[in-house]
């Protein structure tokens, strides 16, 4: 059995670096206990992902309900033959992840299944389910059980997921649009989407950056360069973005160099060895 976890774990990390350089980066920066579980959760979500964004010629509300139902599964029976939610209920047992986030993240996953624009409160929703919500699961293994700190530090970790996530459907507003008809910003539309409303997005990832850097220097030591380290790659990513006009923005995808990140990475690694976080 203790093969069989190793290997599953190894999967999720496989999965990890094969469709995410940035997060890749940012876990190995983590000290070597909290890698594991991070893939595992990272394995899990991009899983689930996948199925509604990729799989076209496929059932994917069937495929999805039977992830769903495989995930608790998985999670009852401690045991799964699927390596990715295998060692996903290793993490969720082990932390005692609170099985609401699993569910709140799902239900985002199948919101993508059939809705193509959002209203406000359909858009905080979506967001709590698919990204913040993954942020308070990763934070449910850096503080190891310790509730009282996680209630502390839970706004902050919504606000970075809140964060990274609106940054996504700037980035990739021009795919989401093309490829799966989504418009996920409330009241916007693609084709009259003008540089007054950028900004109103921009200034609300902003608030939501300001409130996240808060709770990053109050993680524990183990964690903080590897969370600082994505703080820094997203908001370098969202400066390219602001620097750019709408007419740009949703012609092109914008990108952070490998070099760039390699030269994230160092800076904050100087600044976290000198205990400038």
């Amino acid at each position: 059995m203790d093969l069989f976890s190793k290997v599953s774990l190894e999967c999720s990390k496989l999965v990890t670096n094969r469709y995410s350089t940035s997060f890749s980066l940012g876990i190995r920066m983590f000290a070597p206990e909290y890698r594991s579980p991070i893939y595992a959760i990272y394995g899990f979500v991009r899983f689930a992902d996948e199925i509604v964004d990729t799989f076209h010629d496929s059932d994917k509300a069937r495929l999805l309900e039977n992830f769903k139902k495989e995930t608790f599964l998985a999670i009852n029976d401690q045991l799964s033959l699927n390596p990715v939610l295998h060692s996903f209920q290793l993490v969720v047992n082990k932390y005692g992840i609170d099985h609401g986030l699993i569910d709140a993240f799902l239900h985002s996953m199948e919101m993508d299944l059939t809705m193509r624009t959002f209203n406000q409160y359909e858009y905080e929703k979506y967001i709590y389910g698919s990204a913040e919500v993954v942020g308070l699961m990763c934070l449910s293994i850096f503080l190891n059980g310790n509730k009282d700190e996680y209630e502390r530090l839970r706004p902050y970790a919504m606000a970075l997921g809140s964060a990274f996530q609106k940054i996504n459907f700037l980035r990739d507003i021009k795919s989401d649009y093309n490829e799966r008809g989504r418009v996920y910003f409330p009241g916007i539309d693609y084709h009259s989407f003008t540089n007054a409303q950028k900004i109103q997005i921009e200034d609300d990832i902003l608030s939501d950056f300001q409130k996240a850097y808060q709770g990053i220097v109050h993680l524990p030591k183990g964690v903080r360069l590897g969370v600082y380290c994505a703080y820094k790659y997203y908001t370098n990513l969202f400066s390219k973005i602001r620097q750019l006009p709408v007419s740009v923005l949703v012609q092109n995808r914008v990108r952070v160099s490998d070099k760039r990140k390699l030269y994230l990475l160092t800076t904050s690694a100087f600044q976290n060895s000198l205990g400038m976080l």
